[in-house]
């Protein structure tokens, strides 16, 4: 086969999906018997919202879950007021979503493996993976039930005690974000509305939430503990934690569907690429939840990684194409990964800081921006939406496997499957190359010097 991705959370089944509809031959495998029952990850930030929409799942995500409600504080089991979870973010034109949407995890991967097994993906349950050997071909994988298999390429996307990155040899740098105990569990609860996320405040500083989880019955309960605390994730532990913080009777926790315990870090891989082995998601990069980076980060690797592995398998890109992956998400992963630790130190409020807009990769050796004087739109930057004069919609244009050249004129030796149609007035003057994953990747004042770059980087691989 040509690709191995081991994991079947979002991050892996998000490449799935990017892989399947290039026709790439890939299967998806997972240690456990079924998908990850729990919601840890449940926000869905605008940017990768975009992504969604691309790869055809968005409505189905939307559908799942719904907005964040306020929060509501509490204090002796008398409500002492609400604010909002996040900063309003002003949206134009060029944002269509602004809004992060809760989704719980759990349903996230429904959603996607439905997709995926719409396309005609896989995923083998029960695959945990055992150690692994490569070579210049592939690479050979063994799994614990005693089956092998053989890829081209592999990549991790096993979470933050990742098999196969320490089966390359590759450490995680990293420092403890909180030295508390944290919980997390999906609970039925009664006696408290679901139009509000509940926070109970000890005045020793730990505490619980109780969120009501969009599009399902549950409630997520989130708590920090003292420290030195063993956490309990029995029935019986989860009502104590309750009562301890909350006006809430023991009885009102009335069920208890998944719990977690865990301890903040933040950490990042050392390499993100070690031969024909690739790092992705929690494998690569391990964040505190607060503000919703981690899972967002994750997808967003998997959706840089994906055209990349298409081209250079097809023949129309070198393998030199996959090293500009670490180049980009590295560099990427480091500051969510400081983003994320400013959220949960309360450094940094959630909202136009966490939504991911404004993420980019302008020092990529990929953004080629040939203009003296760029406008709004820079290579490197994502590719806003928008209409042109000609009405069409930027989102919908861009929607598929494909590059975008954004030029008022056709332009000789660009062929499809580049499709080519006209920029809106807001992207200011130019011509632009929109990369697969609804970047900029080129950019001059006229169309001189894009089939260089579209030769380079696989752009033209099925013309």
């Amino acid at each position: 086969m040509d690709v191995l991705i081991v994991g079947a959370g979002p991050t892996g089944l998000t490449l799935g999906i990017d892989l399947a509809r290039r026709g790439v031959e890939a299967l998806v495998v997972e240690a456990g018997e079924k998908l990850f029952p729990g919601s840890r990850g449940k926000g869905i930030q605008p940017r990768t919202q975009e992504v969604f929409d691309d790869l055809g799942v968005r409505d189905a995500i939307r559908a799942a879950g719904g907005p964040y409600p306020p929060r509501l504080l509490w204090k002796n089991g008398e409500r002492v007021g609400t604010e909002p979870m996040f900063d309003e973010v002003t949206g134009d034109e060029g944002t269509p979503y602004t809004d992060p949407l809760m989704v719980a995890q759990w349903r996230t991967q429904e959603v996607l493996y439905a997709r995926l097994r719409e396309l005609g993906g896989r995923v083998g349950f029960g695959r945990g993976v055992k150690d692994l050997e490569q070579d210049a071909d592939g690479v050979t994988v063994r799994f614990t039930d005693g089956t092998t298999a053989r890829a081209r390429y592999v990549v991790a996307a096993d979470g933050g005690r990742s098999t196969v990155r320490r089966a390359v040899g590759v450490g995680m740098t990293g420092e403890p974000v909180d030295p508390s105990p944290f919980l997390v569990a999906d609970l039925r609860v009664r006696g408290l509305d679901r139009e509000h996320w509940h926070t109970f405040a000890g005045a020793d500083g730990n505490g619980v939430a109780l969120c009501p989880l969009a599009g399902t019955e549950d409630f997520q309960l989130a708590a920090k503990l003292p420290q030195g605390t063993v956490p309990d994730l029995s029935l019986d532990g989860i009502r104590r934690l309750v009562t301890t913080y909350s006006h809430l009777d023991a009885a009102d926790v009335t069920e208890l569907r998944w719990a977690s315990d865990f301890r903040t870090r933040a950490a990042l891989a050392d390499r993100f690429r070690v031969g024909r082995v690739l790092l992705a998601g929690d494998a690569a990069h391990v964040h505190s939840p607060a503000g919703g980076q981690g899972l967002n980060t994750s997808i967003q690797d998997a959706y840089n990684l994906g055209w990349k592995l298409g081209a250079v398998l097809d023949g129309s890109a070198p393998d030199g194409l996959l090293d500009t992956y670490e180049e980009e998400r590295r560099a990427n992963a480091a500051a969510m990964l400081d983003l994320s630790t400013g959220v949960h130190r309360g450094e940094v409020r959630r909202g136009e800081a966490t939504v991911q807009l404004g993420l980019g990769y302008r020092d990529s050796s990929l953004a080629e921006e040939t203009r003296a004087d760029p406008g709004r739109v820079r290579a490197g930057d994502r590719a806003p939406d928008g209409r042109n004069a000609d009405g069409v919609r930027m989102f919908d244009a861009f929607r598929g496997p494909h590059w975008t050249l954004l030029a008022p004129d056709p332009v000789d030796g660009v062929p499809d499957p580049v499709r080519r149609l006209p920029a809106p007035e807001s992207y200011g003057p130019g011509v632009f190359l929109v990369r697969p994953d609804g970047y900029v990747g080129w950019a001059g004042e006229t169309a001189e010097g894009v089939r260089r770059y579209a030769e380079r980087t696989g752009a033209l691989g099925g013309a």
